[in-house]
């Protein structure tokens, strides 16, 4: 008998994905596009996204990606909803993969800096996971993109201060949410990823060469979100090989 795996068995979903211009995001895209699953690709950046939509269409003719131009951070949330509503009555997944990271010793940084990354990775997930909550299915999945820069016990690195400590607050209120939302049927995951080569990485560690792609880890991710809450809830996963 021929066996059969989990994406095998899955109906198409309808995702959404912040940060869906460059690196794991980007990646993430392509992958699940390519598997007939159907993707609103939210980033700022109209020719990255224009892109990104090229390329899915090229490995998949028949690909659903649907790039929208916004700024998590500063655009209105309701106008996200409308355009989710004017396409999908209701969606299967949500992966806030979207941040930034500033690199600054503990002397360097200001309260603005502090202010700006929890700005970018905490509360910008908050506002989108708050507006878009109603619109997801019974049984969906949200999927928060942490760092194993706030993962507790894990190895941490000068520089990185405002940016863990953003993460860590992300990756707890993954555990929050995963316990109001259980009502709903919603499972709420974080991911606590080490190191992939990206634009990122190489901005926090100048010359330093990951042995994961941001390919292979675009895939773990899309594959995690469209199946990862049949095994966990309100857990924070490492995803890492090296140090960093």
């Amino acid at each position: 008998m021929q066996s059969t795996s989990l994406d095998d068995q899955l109906q198409p979903q309808k995702i959404i994905i912040t940060g869906a211009s460059s690196g794991i995001g980007f990646e993430a895209a392509i992958e699940l596009c390519t598997k007939g699953h159907q993707v609103i690709a939210i980033a700022r950046s109209k020719e990255k996204l224009q892109n990104l939509r090229k390329i899915c269409l090229d490995l998949n003719p028949e690909a659903v990606i649907l790039p929208v131009v916004f700024d998590i951070l500063n655009d209105e949330e309701t106008a996200l909803a409308n355009f989710v509503q004017q396409h999908w009555t209701k969606f299967d997944v949500l992966i806030n993969n979207a941040g930034t990271l500033i690199n600054k010793t503990f002397d360097e940084l200001t309260e603005f800096d502090m202010a700006e990354m929890f700005q970018s990775n905490v509360l910008s997930h908050f506002r989108i996971i708050k507006t878009l909550k109603p619109l997801l299915h019974p049984s969906s999945h949200i999927v928060n993109i942490g760092s194993m820069g706030g993962f507790q016990g894990s190895s941490k690195f000068p520089g990185l201060v405002a940016y863990s400590a953003s993460k860590a607050a992300l990756h707890n209120l993954t555990e929050c949410l995963a316990q109001e939302f259980l009502a709903d049927k919603i499972s709420v995951n974080c991911l606590a990823l080490g190191s992939a080569q990206t634009e990122m990485l190489e901005k926090a560690f100048p010359g330093y060469q990951s042995p994961v792609m941001a390919f292979e880890m675009g895939k773990y991710i899309a594959d995690f979100a469209l199946t990862g809450h049949r095994l966990f809830n309100g857990k924070i996963l490492p995803v890492a090989v090296t140090t960093p």
